[in-house]
């Protein structure tokens, strides 16, 4: 394997309590090497804990079990007073898949042309890692912030979501915990770190249209009542209606037939029953209810006898430009010589959630070019500017 470096996973280095160069590659791989499929922690929690524990965060463990098993959850604060940064991130990653496509174990972090490889070295760890340092380095260079400092993270993003972040911004909310700003370390940059800040999300909206008609032989067509044809002028319609024109941030709504069912299986049989899956990605132009209700009006009109259960899955947000968007902008500026560009594509985040008790939402992270593929990476020479830049951030907010 040429110009390739498998490396352990070791104790980040320090002098005199300041984290060296290598502080951010070092525990990038410390994370990248423990198997962290979602919703197995597998530790990482713990390790990041250890970090902070040290330099005055009280660390929460706020783990929930539900549909997916048990999830692991940490939210780490230093300090009471306003404004409350957060760095908000995933510690789980999606599967390798056929671990002999790989040039080198997903779970063993190696150092190849230039690149760090390893299931989530894009998404999410190295953001995670890079968070860590920045905060270290922020505070061993004597400054003390004038608000407060917290991680929000879970085990539970790459999956379905359920016990993670929505549960720690659950709880938060109860208590009566509100959030100033918040970065999300996913990994939003293009061509070149620093290209794309994503400054938003399109909510989404799930149906399950399930059309009932009478099951029979298809030689007798008076005796059956085809769902298939009776649904079909109703979805041409709803695929062709104009549902907004989208605003300055955002695309016009889309929607999506995902999965359509129906049928014995046999050719010779009308079904009695279609079901038809959809999505709806919807900007701040239209609301959930809004939605329902149009797609609601034309079923109904269609004459249809149907069930239709619905799933939102999260609300678009938004984040103008302010206080977080400039600093950030201007951090990114500052270290990588480029203006970002603001964006609001893409599927959802965790941001989603956060959202709701926090008006200042960005995310901003690595290149994403390898993200979920076989041989994700991330490039080497990005890693110490990603920490850099993260710490000026936390420095204009806070100093």
């Amino acid at each position: 394997m040429p110009n390739a470096t498998v490396s352990p996973a070791r104790p980040a280095g320090s002098t005199l309590g300041v984290p060296t160069f290598s502080a951010t590659l070092d525990l990038a791989k410390e994370l990248i090497a423990r198997r962290s499929v979602t919703t197995d922690d597998a530790g990482c929690l713990d390790l990041i804990a250890a970090r902070l524990e040290p330099l005055g965060f009280v660390c929460e463990r706020m783990d929930s079990t539900g549909p997916s098993g048990h999830v692991c959850n940490l939210w780490a604060r230093r300090g009471t007073a306003k404004p409350l940064v957060v760095f908000a991130g995933h510690t789980d990653v999606v599967p390798p898949g056929p671990v002999e496509k790989w040039a080198s174990d997903p779970f063993v972090p190696t150092e190849r042309d230039g690149m760090l490889h390893g299931r989530g070295a894009a998404d999410m760890k190295t953001s995670v890692a890079a968070a860590v340092v920045a905060i270290e380095r922020l505070l061993a260079s004597g400054t003390e912030p004038r608000g407060s400092i917290a991680f929000l993270l879970t085990s539970d993003e790459e999956g379905d979501a359920t016990d993670g972040t929505v549960k720690v911004v659950e709880a938060l909310k109860a208590r009566g915990e509100t959030l100033d700003c918040c970065i999300v370390g996913e990994p939003t940059s293009v061509h070149k770190q620093g290209d794309m800040i994503k400054n938003g999300r399109r909510g989404s909206l799930t149906g399950k249209l399930t059309v009932r008609g009478i099951q029979g032989h298809v030689a007798y067509p008076e005796k059956v009542k085809n769902p298939i044809h009776l649904v079909a002028p109703a979805l041409a319609e709803i695929a062709t209606t104009h549902w907004d024109a989208g605003n300055d941030y955002f695309p016009p709504t889309s929607f999506q037939i995902s999965n359509i069912h129906a049928g014995t299986g046999a050719s010779n049989v009308v079904p009695g029953t279609c079901e038809v899956l959809f999505n709806f990605r919807f900007s701040t132009a239209s609301t959930a209810d809004g939605l329902q209700n149009r797609v609601h009006e034309i079923l109904d009109r269609h004459g249809l006898e149907y069930e239709l259960h619905w799933t939102l899955g999260g609300r678009p947000f938004l984040t103008t430009p302010g206080p977080l968007v400039n600093a950030l902008s201007a951090a990114i500026e500052q270290e990588a010589g480029i203006a970002p560009e603001l964006s609001t594509s893409g599927g959802t985040s965790d941001g989603r959630f956060i959202a709701d008790i926090c008006p200042e939402v960005v995310e901003f992270g690595p290149v994403n070019a390898t993200i979920h593929k076989i041989d994700e990476c991330v490039a080497l020479a990005d890693i110490e500017p990603l920490a850099r830049i993260y710490e000026q951030t936390f420095r204009k907010l806070l100093g």
